[in-house]
């Protein structure tokens, strides 16, 4: 399965903020880890997970922390290595253009401490998650974004870059023929790398970064580079992110929750499962667009969950850098 196979809603609504009641509360039946009783027995660290089939990202942010490295350290340069991969078409070099034929892109980081850089709507830079990394470290903010973002990686040091690829302006040429914008589940369009790290320390980092949405209106940012949303990281308790319609995370803040409901006792694959539950029980049309979501407690336990089939995940632990396929709530 490739790891670019998700898609999401039609429409590009207005944005809003709500979290809804639990579904698991309101009976509705969703809980995988109840019916099936499945339990993460894989545990420690140092370990890395991430979205999607990114064995080459994992590997080196694994590599990273083998030699000792921070958890911080990891996620960037494990983020680095997609970002870089014009092949990938979703993130960094390569990625699908919005609309107008421009390529941009979003990124988040946080670490142990909960200090938090993001870029959103960033251009000719190849390594977003670098630029968030900045911001957080050598500004008084936490959000840079267009022209600001840019010029502020340009002054430290980094360098312009024709993200647009020959491959990716022929897809938007071809789109361009028809503009269409209706999309099918599981068919290639968007989608996002997350990647939660612990270091032999016992600390907790993570990143985001995309290239958003595919033919996406020009300005449109997702969740990707919001934090709570995209990202979230509470080094007492865990770590979340998320992959798909960035419209839906964002109006239930979906990392967030995730981190809340670990906080409150659930392991992380229940977190997750329950996250997902209350984008279903708060969108009828659901079965229009995915989402999916992967967790870490401090204990090195993970989860990880989606609400279509054709969601997988990279996990880099005990010496082995596997791929899973994540169970799903539609099962039709």
């Amino acid at each position: 399965m490739k790891r670019r196979k998700f898609i999401q809603n039609a429409s590009l609504s207005t944005l809003g903020i709500a979290v809804g009641t639990s579904v698991f509360a309101s009976g509705m039946k969703t809980s995988i880890s109840e019916e099936k009783n499945l339990k993460n027995e894989t545990s420690g660290f140092p370990m890395v997970i991430a979205t999607w089939n990114v064995n080459d990202s994992t590997a080196e942010a694994w590599r990273v922390l083998k030699e000792g490295g921070t958890s911080i350290d990891a996620i960037e340069k494990g983020c680095m290595i997609e970002e870089a991969n014009a092949e990938g078409q979703s993130v960094g070099l390569g990625g699908l253009p919005d609309r107008d034929g421009n390529v941009t892109l979003d990124a988040c980081i946080m670490n142990k401490e909960g200090d938090y850089g993001a870029v959103v709507y960033l251009q000719n830079i190849m390594h977003p998650i670098s630029v968030a990394r900045k911001v957080m470290e050598d500004t008084p903010h936490v959000i840079l974004a267009g022209k600001g973002a840019e010029q502020f990686a340009y002054s430290e040091g980094f360098k312009k870059v024709d993200l647009l690829t020959e491959k990716s302006k022929k897809a938007w040429e071809a789109w361009k023929k028809t503009s269409q914008y209706k999309p099918i589940i599981n068919i290639e369009n968007h989608d996002t790398i997350g990647m939660l790290a612990i270091d032999e320390n016992g600390d907790i980092s993570g990143g985001c970064t995309t290239s958003g949405l595919a033919y996406k209106m020009a300005g449109r940012v997702g969740d990707s580079p919001i934090i709570g949303s995209g990202l979230f990281i509470d080094n007492e308790i865990g770590g979340a992110t998320a992959t798909g319609l960035g419209e839906e995370v964002l109006k239930t803040v979906g990392s967030f929750l995730i981190v809340e409901l670990m906080r409150q006792g659930k392991t992380p694959q229940q977190a997750c499962e329950e996250a997902i539950g209350r984008i279903i029980k708060k969108t009828p049309n659901f079965k229009d667009f995915q989402v999916g979501y992967i967790a870490v407690n401090k204990k090195g336990e993970t989860g990880y969950y989606a609400i279509h089939d054709g969601f997988w995940v990279t996990k880099y632990q005990n010496d082995k850098n596997e791929n899973f396929a994540s169970d799903f709530y539609d099962k039709k």
